[in-house]
């Protein structure tokens, strides 16, 4: 396995700098998804740290999907708007993040909200090396489809501001990483503010980081994209994107099967977006 370490102080410039290092560098690996004729992934284990992963700006332009996804994701990720979507006996979702990391599923216990738990731990002892929330669970996820890439988040308080590890076991570097860090991050921000200081530093860890070999035409012309323009117009800030968050928020109200309670979030997030 080849590693790289990545240390950057914005969110979108430390994702770009490690999808091309593992671009450059990673090993061919073979995957589980890979159709006929597709070439071997490229991967490596990674690091990715972030000293300031709030500042702006902190979206990357050329992260594959849109500006109104990323908002959605957000959503799914702090809100649990599709947790109502887990039934995997209809075929449906296995599980959210967000259902995992707030209502564990621990056999002969019930459901367990972590987060609240952690959130208590740290008021109690911001040095502790305890706050952690899990999502894999061994005892399901090595036989279903989608096993969680997401493992864990780990929380400390340092210098009065929360900082935050995550930790994923299998993360899609091109597709999905970006959307992910950003996600994560508006996660520690709301940590964050439940203790009643501001959010810190950011640390990204994955085993194997990846580029699918499906998507190596797709990323030659992100590649492309990057060496063409300045790294101002390689970025975008939170206040340039707030009308598509709008929009990634009216999409969500319109569903209708979300519960009342969820969709009640998703007004108040719209709410703060246009004030």
């Amino acid at each position: 396995m080849k590693s790289i370490h990545v240390v950057e102080e914005s969110l979108p410039l430390a994702w770009e700098r490690a999808v091309i290092e593992c671009w450059e560098q990673g090993e061919s690996f073979p995957t589980e998804y890979d159709k006929e004729g597709d070439p071997a992934s490229r991967d490596v284990s990674c690091l990715i740290h972030v000293t300031r992963p709030f500042d702006e700006p902190r979206i990357h332009r050329a992260f594959p999907g849109g500006l109104d996804d990323l908002e959605k994701y957000r959503c799914e990720m702090l809100y649990g708007v599709h947790d109502h979507w887990i039934d995997p006996a209809a075929g449906k979702w296995e599980y959210t993040y967000h259902q995992r990391i707030h209502a564990y599923d621990v056999p002969s216990i019930g459901p367990v909200d972590q987060l609240s738990a952690i959130t208590a731990k740290l008021a109690e002892a911001p040095h502790t090396r305890r706050a952690q929330v899990v999502t894999w669970q061994v005892w399901n996820d090595m036989n279903i489809g989608d096993p969680a890439c997401l493992q864990r988040l780990w929380f400390r308080i340092s210098g009065g501001k929360l900082h935050m590890n995550a930790h994923m076991r299998s993360n899609d570097a091109f597709k999905a990483a970006f959307m992910n860090m950003y996600a994560f991050t508006e996660l520690q921000r709301e940590v964050a503010g439940a203790l009643g200081i501001e959010p810190g530093e950011y640390i990204h860890i994955s085993d194997s980081f990846h580029i699918y070999g499906s998507y190596f035409d797709e990323f030659e012309g992100f590649l492309k994209t990057v060496a063409a323009r300045s790294e101002e117009d390689r970025v975008y800030t939170t206040d340039f994107a707030r009308a598509i968050f709008v929009d990634g928020c009216d999409v969500l109200l319109a569903e209708d099967d979300m519960p009342a309670d969820k969709k009640a979030l998703v007004e108040a997030r719209k709410t703060s977006l246009l004030a």
